[in-house]
This record gives C-alpha cells, structure tokens and sequence, in this order.
C-alpha cells in the first residue's frame, strides 16, 4: 500500500484551475497522476474534469492531455494506443507511453458506455477512470445511470408523486468485469492510499483496466466543500459504495466495514435527498437500505467474506 512518503512531490494536475472549492473530480486526477508519473498521455471526454481544468489559454494537466466528446474518450484513447504501437513498428523499439482514460459517470455509464465496451473487449493497454458524482453536473446536474435511487436532478424532480429517480446505479465493475479484463476497482477519494495503489498496479496490468472512483461533487450533491473527503468515507462506511477490486479472477474486499452505519446517516447529509427524511418516504429509505444490504452481500459473497450483520435491523446495532 502507498504511503505519503512513497508519493512525488512534483504536481501533475497543477492548482490555479476553475474547479468548485471540494471538487471530487480534482482530487482524483491529482491523485492518479501522483501514481503515473510523466510518462502518461491523458485522454479526457468532456465534463467537470476536461471544463474547468482547461480554460484557454490555460491548462492544469502537465503530461500530453486530449479532449474528447462526451462519448468517445475509449475510442480516442483506443487510437492513440495504436498510433504508438504502429510508430514503435515502423520506427524501431520505442518506449510507448501509459494511457488513461477520464471520464465522468455520464460519459461512463451512459453516453459512452458502448465506446468503453469496445475499448475492453479489443484488449487495448488503457487504464479507464470514471470519477464518478453520480449525475451529469457540468450542464445541469441531470441524472445519470450512476445517479442513486431517490435522489433530486434537474431531470428527475422530487415531487408528490415520484420521489427522485426512481432506477437503480447501474453496476459499473460488473459489466466491466464480463469483457474479460484483468483488474478492475472500485475506489474513492478518501481513501487516497488505496487509490493510488490501485492507479499503479491498474497501469501495471497488460491490457485494459477500469477504475471507479468516487468523487463527491459539492453544488450537485447539495453538500458543504469541506465535506467531500467526510461524505466519501462515510459512503463506504455504510456500504453504499462499497472498496474492493477484481485481480486476474480474483475478488478482494479492500476496506472492510465490521459495523456500518445506517444508510440514512448518508443520505441525510445530503441536499438532494432532503425529501426523503419526510415521514412519508420513509419507505424508500427502507428501500434504499434493501439494496445498500443486498448489494453489499453480492460483493461479499464474490469476495469470499461473510457479512458483518444478519438482516436490516441489525445493522444500527453493531
């Protein structure tokens, strides 16, 4: 595991960018790069991360950065993969560079879901990182398939009769997993020492790889900037975005959780589930807890731990 005296001083995404004050996105590109060093080619689709980081003439990135549309960093990233290994052919033996894929959860989990298929199923060299603030924040804060059940977008109201999105996170790591990759993780921004690692040993996997980080967007999740880094361990403190990675056929829970918290004390720190503390919805708490439980039992299960707690009631109780 990475320790602060294992990081390089030197920065790679440099300060002076035009993200919110707390910004999740900011902190993971940070961080990655502290694991890659510079010898990386950085493709980045549209979003938060590609917007504010990069507002002409300036640049926050210090290693070779491409923009991409929303939908297509894969591909991008793809063809720069081959536009290396083709120079290398034609050219003698040369080093090619580590590549990473940013993209946010709109650009991952939806409008660029089918280009990331391709990328991991033509066994591209390409580490893949969706930081992942659970809605499209950089043109409005509209839902994505990321964007948690009962939470409140632009796209999916709280009203009297529906209370928030009513669909469920989509399963990023599994879907990515059945290509038939190697490695695959989830991660978050606080829990900077397992993310780097998992940086590091991703780039280090021959063959494509994919990260899913957390990253807590202040304006969107209607919570205050010095709260990210709280808001993302409590995540995992009750389960729901549950640290573990998948290593050549092999699961491994990375943060274990002997006594997790109610999922509310999660969802109450938020504005976007404000209407979800009303006692008449407190249904879909119970709900939402249901499939924080069951979810967090299948990852158990894939990585051969037994549960901390017996049924929902217990779970306040331990």
């Amino acid at each position: 595991m990475v320790t602060l005296r294992d990081l390089p001083s030197e920065e790679l995404f440099l300060p002076g960018h035009r993200h919110c004050p707390g910004c999740g996105a900011s902190m993971a590109a940070r961080m990655a790069l502290k694991a890659s060093g510079k010898d990386i080619v950085v493709a980045n689709a549209t979003g938060c991360l590609e917007v504010a980081s990069t507002i002409y003439p300036y640049t926050s990135w210090a290693v070779p950065w491409v923009h991409t549309a929303f939908e297509n960093v894969a591909a991008t990233a793809s063809g720069i993969e081959a536009a290396f290994k083709a120079m290398s052919r034609r050219g003698g033996k040369m080093k090619i560079p580590d590549l990473i894929a940013f993209a946010g959860d709109g650009g991952t989990f939806d409008i660029g879901i089918q280009s990331l298929s391709g990328m991991l199923e033509r066994g591209h060299h390409i580490l893949y990182i969706c930081y992942d603030n659970e809605a499209y924040m950089n043109t409005g804060i509209q839902r994505s398939g990321s964007t948690p059940h009962g939470a409140a977008t632009s796209t999916s109201h709280a009203g009297s009769k529906i209370p928030g999105k009513p669909e469920w996170k989509k399963d990023l790591i599994g879907i990515s997993v059945a290509h038939g990759i190697s490695y695959a993780a989830t991660a978050s921004v606080a829990y900077w020492n397992d993310y780097i690692t998992k940086v590091r040993k991703a780039l280090d996997t021959k063959g494509p790889s994919v990260i899913h980080v957390l990253a807590p967007c202040p304006r969107g999740w209607r919570h205050e900037a010095a709260d990210t880094v709280k808001l993302a361990k409590l995540a995992t403190q009750t389960l729901y975005f549950p640290i573990y990675e998948y290593d050549h056929g092999r699961y491994t829970l990375n943060v274990r959780v002997p006594h997790p918290s109610p999922v509310e004390e999660f969802l109450k720190t938020q504005g976007r589930f404000t209407h979800l503390l009303k006692p008449e919805l407190s249904e879909e708490i119970r709900g939402i807890q249901k499939w924080v439980d069951a979810n967090w039992e299948h990852i158990a299960y894939l990585c051969g731990e037994t549960t901390t707690f017996s049924t929902t009631q217990d779970r306040g109780n331990k």
